[in-house]
């Protein structure tokens, strides 16, 4: 079975699911969900930006808006709780938790205790710190010792 820590910061869709079940073709899959709720990361000059640059100005003037800390908490866990439920729909075995202290040693420490295959992030388009190399993937790729995939999450 393969095992890959998954990094999400919003609830799968249905083809978000599709997307990282059917990487493996047939091989069984057996992922492990970190929830990093968005309310916690970097910040919302950023955020604001990002949506600018994809045109979304509706989302750029509402940034800030969003809960932050300990009132991020419960959507994050309802979030967890439908991934998880929506990858073990999809035949997958699916664990995770919700990050919100150093997601990236968290992420290595998950990781080694699990002897993943891999890490998947999976989340929307951050162009300035992708530009700079301060998203997540970036980030995993020189902490956690297994390939790192960037994807780009699906909204519905």
């Amino acid at each position: 079975m393969f095992t890959s820590v998954l990094m999400i910061e919003k609830p799968l869709t249905s083809v978000d699911v599709e997307f990282v079940t059917t990487l493996h073709g047939d091989e069984g899959v057996s992922f492990i969900v970190l929830m990093q709720p968005r309310g916690d990361q970097a910040d919302v000059l950023l955020r604001a930006i990002d949506d600018v640059a994809m045109g979304e100005l509706k989302e750029a003037a509402h940034e800030g808006e969003e809960p932050e800390g300990k009132a991020a908490r419960v959507p994050a866990e309802q979030g967890l709780e439908i991934s998880l439920k929506a990858l073990r729909n999809a035949g997958c075995e699916a664990v995770g938790q919700v990050v919100e202290d150093h997601p990236l040693d968290k992420m290595k420490a998950v990781v080694d205790e699990a002897e993943a295959d891999e890490v998947i992030v999976l989340t929307a388009p951050h162009y300035v710190e992708e530009f700079f190399h301060r998203d997540w993937a970036s980030r995993a790729r020189h902490k956690v010792g297994v390939p790192v995939l960037k994807l780009f999450a699906h909204s519905e």
